[in-house]
């Protein structure tokens, strides 16, 4: 019994052993199977250490009062020596962020400082050796800062678009500044624009009206424009501020009641500036020419008389001292405006002479003299050459011009031998070519039998 007893307790013991082998491989498989739930469920997340950094422990690289610290001190130590500043400056974009404090750069190289609104220095600063305002008061030295301006702009061109902010805000600020750093300022702001540093938009900043009340932007220019135009010439200004339509706009360095040409003219006249005065009263001229241009268009189109056209084209002569021949260019580009044409270049041909055949009376009151028909001609070769569908019909508009005795044959024979333009020059005198041999032959005729007569 006791060897059965033995038997039966082993057989019990492997059974267990067997029925916890199960279990376990049991459990496993359920871990398992949870494990693999897990991972599909799981997003890909980055690896490595990841830190947070609060903003109190981020750092500038410079403030604003360290920017000024260090550009203070390269330039008290480069002292009066424009090359040493130049190069000092050249050499610190690449140590401080002059794209940041490109404000505190200029202001420092100009007033010494950072400026405070209004123009005058911020508390506690104590002005640099090397400024615009400490520099004498002439051209040549203004000539050497616009240097050291021009070099740091050539190479750090990210500052272009500060320095014109920051000289549209100079020009704001000048009622703070004393007389002769005003001077300075725009001598060197003349030198700029004729450079082309700057652009001539930054002239907006001088019709404020507290600068204009007070004379301020009439003195200013002044000083702006002659220095301006010794370095280079009247037509380069006009040019710089046509650009920028500020061609227009120089009345208003002049309070309302003062903003008229001869007021302008004497102002600028009486400071050694002729030229811009000229300037200023041809910008009238055109002005008055395109408002007369504009009426002439829209009298047409109301279908008024002829009669009252010319009686009211000849009141605006008298009265904005206008020429014939320059009146007879506003007339023939008004006609030629005053029409919508055809694309068509033989269709095109066939409205011009229906046209000016019906305008003709008016051209012809605008034509008395030769030099005003020889003007006509040269309006009718321009407009020809300038829109192509017109080539073909210039002797067809000329020899109907010649029959309404708009044109003498005077005028044409002068415009063909000597008076004509380069543009389609070839092809209009080869078009001409038959209608002045006829007129020659006519002439003569004529003149032959004048003798005849005679005798």
């Amino acid at each position: 019994m006791k060897g059965v007893s033995s038997h039966s307790g082993t057989v019990c013991s492997h059974f267990r052993l067997f029925l916890r082998l199960i279990f376990n491989s049991f459990d496993q498989i359920i871990k398992f199977g949870f494990f693999m739930s897990n991972q599909k469920q799981q997003k890909p997340t980055l690896t490595g250490q990841r830190f947070k950094t609060r903003k109190r422990d981020e750092k500038e690289r410079f403030d604003p009062a360290q920017f000024q610290e260090s550009i203070v001190q390269g330039l008290n130590q480069s002292g009066t020596d424009l090359e040493a500043v130049a190069k000092f400056l050249d050499s610190s974009g690449a140590k401080l962020d002059y794209r940041r404090y490109a404000e505190t750069l200029f202001d420092i190289l100009v007033a010494g400082g950072m400026l405070a609104p209004g123009g005058t220095l911020a508390d506690d600063v104590t002005r640099t050796e090397f400024c615009l305002f400490t520099a004498q008061e002439d051209l040549e030295t203004m000539q050497a800062y616009a240097q050291v301006f021009n070099k740091l702009i050539r190479r750090y061109k990210y500052l272009e678009k500060g320095f014109e902010e920051e000289i549209k805000k100079l020009l704001l600020f000048l009622k703070g500044f004393t007389e002769s750093e005003r001077n300075k300022l725009a001598m060197l702001t003349g030198i700029l624009l004729a450079n082309g540093n700057i652009s001539a938009s930054i002239l907006s900043s001088l019709f404020n009206e507290n600068l204009v009340k007070e004379g301020v932007s009439a003195a200013f220019a002044v000083k702006l424009f002659k220095s301006w135009i010794s370095e280079k010439d009247i037509s380069s200004v006009a040019v710089s501020l046509r650009k920028v339509g500020m061609d227009n706009r120089m009345m208003e360095l002049f309070p309302a009641n003062k903003r008229s040409c001869d007021h302008f003219s004497k102002y600028f006249t009486d400071a050694g500036l002729k030229e811009l005065s000229d300037f200023a009263r041809n910008q009238q001229s055109i002005g008055a020419r395109k408002e007369l241009q504009k009426e002439l268009q829209e009298q047409m189109s109301r279908g008024e008389s002829f009669k009252e056209i010319i009686a009211y084209v000849r009141e605006e002569m008298k009265k904005s001292d206008i020429s014939e021949q320059t009146m007879i260019g506003i007339v023939w580009t008004s006609v030629m405006s005053s029409v919508e044409w055809n694309k068509k270049e033989e269709l095109v041909t066939e409205q011009a002479i229906k046209h000016l055949k019906q305008y003709s009376p008016l051209l012809k009151a605008f034509t008395s003299q030769g030099l005003s028909e020889l003007t006509l001609l040269l309006k009718i070769q321009e407009y020809c050459y300038d829109n192509i569908h017109f080539m073909k019909a210039f002797q067809k508009i000329v020899v109907l011009l010649y029959k309404a005795d708009v044109l003498s044959e005077e005028a044409v024979l002068k415009w063909y031998s000597e008076a004509h333009l380069a543009k389609g020059k070839s092809v209009f005198l080869e078009q001409m070519k038959k209608f002045v041999e006829w007129l020659k032959n006519a002439e003569e005729e004529s003149e032959s039998s004048e003798e005849e007569e005679a005798d």
